[in-house]
């Protein structure tokens, strides 16, 4: 098992949530199964640093070469740094999406939201049931 995979939790919009210890700190990603599907990423769009957000809204968007597709809150809170990085070189989601191709960093109005969000094996069984 992956240590980092098995400290995040995960949406069925394929989003990943890591936690920064035990604080209400999260930073927010797509899972590698997304961003193999969307293919060769060439823009990437944020919510804005300060942005209240709610859990399943869309708050930003990532296109690739094949289409665009919506990134959805994971959970309620406010927006506290986005990854600039990915504005010049959004390809870096393709190349590092659980690590450096992080979207955006967030505190949760709810750290037990978290308690609501997919296991590792609960989203490996996602994805399998998807096949």
């Amino acid at each position: 098992m992956n240590k980092l995979l098995s400290e995040m939790r995960f949406t069925e919009e394929h989003e990943w949530v890591r936690q920064e210890g035990s604080t209400p700190h999260v930073t927010v990603g797509i899972t590698d199964y997304a961003q193999d599907s969307l293919g060769d990423i060439v823009f990437v769009e944020l919510p804005e640093v300060g942005s209240q957000v709610v859990e399943k809204d869309s708050i930003g968007a990532i296109e690739s070469v094949k289409a665009v597709s919506d990134v959805y809150c994971p959970a309620s809170g406010t927006v506290t740094e986005v990854n600039t990085e990915l504005e010049s070189t959004p390809e870096v989601v393709n190349t590092s999406p659980l690590e450096d191709g992080w979207l955006f960093k967030m505190e949760l109005a709810d750290v037990s939201s978290l308690d609501t969000l997919l296991t590792e094996k609960e989203y490996k069984d996602y994805l399998h049931g998807l096949e």
